[in-house]
């Protein structure tokens, strides 16, 4: 099945998982382009997000797989320029591949969180924040469909550093899993607010910067 490799950053990022999927199906028609649609009462068109992304949250590694209705000549490499002429700011198609890794492949996550402090990085902020996500042990409450749940983060993390940005910033990259189960990198955020609520950020920006398999080769 051919698949889409896009950006969502700038405005797109408010736009959420379902009102995404509604905006990709309205890009193909309005680029020409016809999807294969189910069977049945409600048909729907094939067109799925790969790893869904929550609500604000940018990515440069964003990945949807489709499926073009019989008769539709198009090939892969067409299919940028026809789709981001047609997509709204801060969505751009980079790639498109004839066919996708199988999900259950995809193993790891790098994210950047940036971390904004309204009067300045307090002293001792990042070596205070390199200690605690070394713990053995990083339990956290997470929030499921079944209500919060106390959730261990640190075997979920297989590499992190925290280093100063720019001023009044901090910024935390972070490589972890990314399914089965899934480290979502704002339970960083949780962990510091937590156990050091000091050093709790004003704003926080977080960033899907890449994905990879299980041998951290490139996840398409």
């Amino acid at each position: 099945m051919p698949r889409l490799l896009f950006t969502k950053e700038g405005p797109a990022v408010w736009i959420s998982h379902l009102d995404l999927m509604r905006l990709l199906g309205r890009a193909f028609r309005r680029a020409g382009l016809m999807l294969k649609h189910s069977q049945g009462f409600t048909p729907h068109p094939e067109l799925s997000i790969v790893m869904p992304l929550s609500v604000g949250v940018e990515s440069r590694c964003e990945l949807a797989d489709f499926a073009l209705a019989e008769g539709e000549t198009v090939t892969a490499h067409e299919i940028p320029a026809l789709l981001n002429p047609v997509l709204p700011a801060g969505l751009r198609v980079l790639d498109c591949l004839e066919n996708g890794q199988k999900a259950g492949k995809l193993a790891w996550l790098r994210s950047r969180l940036t971390l904004t402090y309204d009067a300045g990085v307090p002293e001792g902020a990042a070596q205070a924040l390199t200690d605690l996500f070394a713990r053995p042990s990083l339990t956290v409450e997470k929030h499921s469909k079944k209500g919060p749940v106390e959730t261990d983060i640190a075997p979920m993390i297989r590499e992190i550093r925290v280093e100063g940005a720019e001023g009044n910033m901090l910024r935390i990259d972070v490589l972890g899993s990314a399914q089965n189960p899934t480290l979502n990198p704002l339970l960083l955020v949780t962990a510091m607010e937590t156990y050091l609520p000091e050093y709790k950020p004003d704003f926080v920006q977080c960033s899907r910067l890449e994905i990879y398999d299980q041998e951290m080769k490139v996840f398409r």
